[in-house]
């Protein structure tokens, strides 16, 4: 069963110095009916304006992923943490028992278009952390690349759950597929440009809930970059 989550049902909300769509509910944007999928809680497609961004803020008990499409982003945090994030490096902070950052625009002159990913950590109280990998576009090129996972396996960040997160770059007419375990299902991102999903048509900005199939088969309309979340 495949459950479409289309571009323009998301939450939205223009603050001139952001752009940003919710998957799930998330701040003033709830939706009853799309709370969180599994341990997917948040899903928030952002575009921030050059030189602006989010001042210093604190998270508890939540893995937080950031995937850059264009652009750049600066984080700092108080664990002493300064680095700049930019598209084919996955970034992973484990919220824990605390933690305190910004994140902001690093061009003066161009937008960061960015996806902020939340997931819920297997337990309560971890200890804060942070942890940033680049994947060379050649593992990202027309193949689902291990981006996140439990393990670190193939390089990716650890996440504390068994969520594996995999991205790819699809050129147009190239294709990706997996199987899904049995008692696991899938969700869908299309980041950019257009796809098929086991035949069902998304654009940029859709999503897709994929439960109680054994396989998926996504295949490039036209250049696409997409992220799969495996969860359990």
């Amino acid at each position: 069963m495949i459950t479409l989550r289309p571009a323009q049902s998301r939450g939205h909300f223009d603050f001139g110095w952001l752009d940003t769509h919710h998957t799930f509910s998330f701040g003033d944007y709830f939706d009853p009916e799309h709370e969180q999928f599994r341990v997917l809680r948040v899903l928030n497609e952002d575009r921030v304006r050059p030189g602006q961004g989010f001042g210093t803020h604190g998270h508890r008990d939540m893995e937080i992923l950031t995937w850059v499409l264009s652009g750049s982003l600066e984080h700092r945090d108080n664990l002493g943490t300064h680095g700049i994030i930019r598209p084919g490096e996955a970034q992973v902070m484990s919220a824990g028992t605390g933690i305190r950052h910004s994140e902001f625009n690093a061009s003066g002159t161009e937008e960061v278009h960015f996806l902020q990913i939340w997931i819920l950590p297997e337990r309560p109280g971890l200890a804060p952390r942070y942890d940033q990998v680049t994947f060379p576009d050649e593992d990202l090129r027309n193949r689902l690349c291990l981006v996140a996972s439990p393990d670190g396996a193939e390089d990716s960040v650890r996440l504390f759950q068994d969520v594996r997160v995999f991205a790819a770059r699809l050129d147009a007419g190239r294709e990706g597929q997996a199987l899904i375990p049995s008692g696991r299902a899938g969700f869908l991102q299309v980041a950019t440009g257009s796809v098929s999903l086991n035949g069902i048509a998304l654009q940029a900005g859709d999503g897709a809930r994929i439960e109680q199939e054994p396989s998926f088969r996504v295949v490039a309309g036209s250049p696409s970059e997409i992220l799969f979340f495996d969860l359990a």
